[in-house]
């Protein structure tokens, strides 16, 4: 079995510099494809917003059926209120667990007695309806329809507020589309072909020079009685399988600010340790780094034995797979 090889865990002369330009790299990104990405949610959000107009005739009849055909209309009901709430405050106003909130903006009915679902959910409008922003649908208390110029500007206001209250969510999204899409192209460039993640029924047996993205690795307990699953953004079986047992674990993270690295760095250094416990020691699993990713990090990261490679400089994984 071949030992571990370092890509960047160790250069820690280099360290400050590589957060630097990953920091630049990142910036940059951002401000070319970010608001692109951004418009283009709010566009969608705007549409799904006059569907729900329509579905309750213009929030006259937002009642539990409405949420019985739609239950992801909840997401949108909660931008309605003045301020918008919360799913915890929903959750403690209405008496209902966060769990059955989660559920319905997931799109999907609780599962619970007809009688029980129809009380929550009837308890959901009531709140609902208590703290509809009514100085923007004044139509409401008017008791008359709005008029196309009306139903267009809260249509406008409340996919701000649905885009605002996603806005994270969706720059990561695109942040992990963008490192596949880069970690894609690197691979096949130097002769790696993409196999489907559901033909793979073990890592451990793909073949050499194949890859596949969204893999889930199984895990043991500390027991070894229980197992638990894994997702894993990049599994590569390296071109010379002489050279490695394993296939390599890839895992892309991008940043765009400090505040939640600390937490990020335990959470790997858990998952890695995981693996380790069930493959061994020699396991490669390396992080795929963009963005605001500071030298405590890299400290913390490297003292758990894990290693990385920046994106901007991802020819650094050369020496591993080519």
């Amino acid at each position: 079995m071949a030992s571990k090889t370092s890509i960047n865990n160790h250069r820690v002369d280099q360290w400050k510099a590589d957060v630097a330009a990953s920091v630049e790299f990142y910036n940059e990104w951002f401000l070319r494809f970010a608001p692109q990405t951004y418009i283009a949610e709010r566009n969608e959000a705007a549409a799904k917003v006059e569907q729900a107009l329509k579905a309750t005739k213009d929030l006259s009849a937002i009642t539990p059926q409405a949420l019985k055909d739609n239950p992801s209309l909840l997401h949108i009901f909660r931008m309605l209120t003045a301020p918008p709430i919360a799913r915890d405050r929903l959750s403690g106003l209405s008496s209902i667990t966060k769990s059955v909130v989660e559920s319905l903006e997931d799109g999907r009915l609780p599962r619970m007695k007809s009688e029980l679902l129809d009380e929550q959910l009837s308890r959901v409008v009531s709140v609902i309806d208590q703290l509809l922003d009514r100085q923007l649908f004044e139509w409401l208390d008017e008791k008359r329809q709005p008029s196309r110029q009306e139903r267009k500007r809260a249509s406008s206001v409340i996919a701000d507020r649905l885009c605002g209250s996603d806005a994270n969510p969706i720059i990561r999204n695109e942040q992990e589309r963008r490192q596949i899409d880069a970690l894609s192209a690197y691979l096949e460039q130097i002769g790696y072909c993409r196999i489907k993640t559901k033909d793979v029924k073990d890592f451990r047996e793909m073949n050499a020079g194949t890859y596949c993205d969204h893999l889930i690795v199984l895990v043991e307990d500390n027991a070894g009685m229980k197992q638990k699953q894994i997702p894993v953004d990049m599994v590569v079986k390296p071109l010379k399988s002489e050279a490695y047992e394993l296939p390599v674990l890839i895992e892309c993270k991008s940043a765009g600010d400090y505040t939640n690295t600390n937490k990020r760095q335990k959470e790997e250094a858990q998952k890695v340790n995981q693996l380790r416990d069930t493959y061994g020691n020699n396991l490669h699993y390396i992080l795929f780094l963009c963005g605001y990713f500071g030298t405590p990090f890299q400290g913390y990261v490297a003292s758990e034995g894990i290693d990385w490679v920046w994106e901007h400089r991802i020819n650094d994984f050369d020496i591993l797979l080519k």
